[in-house]
């Protein structure tokens, strides 16, 4: 069975597919130090997850695969689109930043958990395939 993860800041960018990182608190290791997801686990992307009303419904909005992990310092950018990629395609890396830490209450040195997917729904290209 897939984790679940919200992704209510950019519902919109995964609904049309264009969100394919995600930056988070913690996601790598449970309190027992066990690795929580690791590359090949699915997860099942969620308008909300936690803090739901009782009679609030469990909204699904996409199944990914994990191509990628890494632990790094937020200020860290992979790669020149990254903003984009996490579903922010009207703001410069330094604004993501800014926004990531006034919403979750972090420094631009915070280690996150850099999480990369891929869609279930789309077809893998020909590289992916033979790895």
């Amino acid at each position: 069975m897939a984790r679940l993860m919200s992704v209510a800041l950019t519902e919109q960018a995964v609904i049309e597919r264009r969100k394919t990182v995600t930056r988070r608190l913690g996601w790598w290791e449970d309190k027992h130090g066990r690795r929580i997801i690791r590359p090949g686990d699915r997860l099942t992307l969620c308008r909300k997850v936690m803090g739901r009303k009782p009679d609030e419904p469990l909204v699904r909005l996409a199944e990914v695969e994990i191509i990628d992990m890494s632990r790094q310092m937020l200020h860290i950018r992979n790669t020149p689109d990254e903003a984009t990629r996490e579903g922010f395609p009207h703001l410069e890396w330094p604004e993501f930043v800014q926004f990531f830490c006034s919403e979750m209450r972090c420094t631009p040195a915070t280690v996150v958990t850099r999480i990369e997917w891929r869609y279930l729904d789309q077809p893998t290209n020909n590289k992916e395939q033979h790895q």
